[in-house]
């Protein structure tokens, strides 16, 4: 056996030698204390493969699906109506139009169906969150890794989706790729809320059904996914004020194809869906600790 030359690191001796020690379990606990949502996020991302398909189906063909229907389908009808085009949709095609509200719509909905049945997953069917738990890692952590886990899927499904409205010719503006941050952002804005309620309740007696049913559909359909807000009677306008949906919609279509708003009105799109997004994340976390302990 070859002996390890002398004056070189224990590391390097080591691998010359061919052995590895693990580290201490103190160095063990100091490094989960400090990387430990970085950790669950690997581990939330890695169980994702589970329904790998899945999510590669629902992430290239619903873009798909959804922009050949409305650029050869729908808009194809609307764009030849008189006036349509300039009068009711900004001046742009309706693809155009309708394209990047598609995007952020599809992360809202992918947010809200992970920070559902998985959380709930975790605290009660698989109880994937204590396993964990019984190390360093403190319910925060768990919180957060499950949240960054989600915001990689969202950042991949939009870019996905962005892509796809490229070849479709849907993105014209230079600032358009801004819609993949804006996926991301709308999507945890609306999902992180839902994350603390999930971890907030002890049983699912068909809350996560009526979320789907009487928030997240009609938010889709209020919300100036497929016509603009002021189209709709005074009196439903309001859904859009205090939808995340609404608010990511504008921003998309700032950055898609340079809708006009005034300054201030940008500025309650972001700081809208910032502190939303910021306030579901510390309810989130405070619910986790409230329900495993510190």
């Amino acid at each position: 056996m070859t002996e390890p030359r002398s004056g070189g690191s224990p590391t390097a001796a080591r691998r010359e030698t061919g052995l590895l020690r693990a580290h201490s379990p103190e160095v063990s606990a100091a490094k989960a204390r400090r990387w430990g949502s970085f950790y669950f996020a690997e581990h939330m991302l890695r169980s994702m493969r589970a329904y790998l398909v899945a999510i590669v189906v629902t992430s290239v063909g619903n873009p798909f699906l959804y922009l050949f229907s409305m650029g050869v389908g729908l808009a194809s009808i609307v764009d030849r109506s008189p006036g349509g085009t300039s009068a009711a949709f900004d001046g742009v095609g309706y693809l155009a139009f309708a394209a990047p509200a598609l995007l952020v719509s599809s992360a809202v909905m992918t947010s809200a169906n992970e920070m559902m049945f998985p959380v709930m997953a975790g605290f009660k069917w698989r109880r994937t969150y204590y396993g964990p738990h019984v190390t360093p890692l403190v319910p925060g952590q768990l919180a957060a890794g499950h949240t960054m886990a989600v915001g990689v899927r969202l950042l991949v499904q939009s870019l996905v989706f962005f892509l796809i409205m490229l070849l479709f010719g849907a993105a014209p503006g230079p600032w358009a790729w801004l819609l993949v941050p804006i996926g991301v952002l709308a999507g945890m804005a609306f999902g992180a809320p839902v994350m603390a309620y999930s971890a907030h309740i002890e049983q699912e007696n068909f809350q996560f059904s009526m979320i789907q049913r009487f928030i997240v559909m009609p938010l889709f359909l209020f919300s100036g996914t497929f016509y603009p807000l002021g189209t709709m009677p005074v009196g439903m306008q309001w859904i859009g004020w205090i939808s995340p949906l609404w608010h990511g919609n504008q921003l998309g279509r700032i950055v898609s194809y340079g809708l006009q708003e005034p300054a201030w009105l940008v500025v309650v799109h972001v700081l809208y869906l910032v502190a939303l997004g910021a306030f579901g994340v510390w309810w989130a976390q405070r619910n986790y600790v409230r329900r495993m302990g510190k």
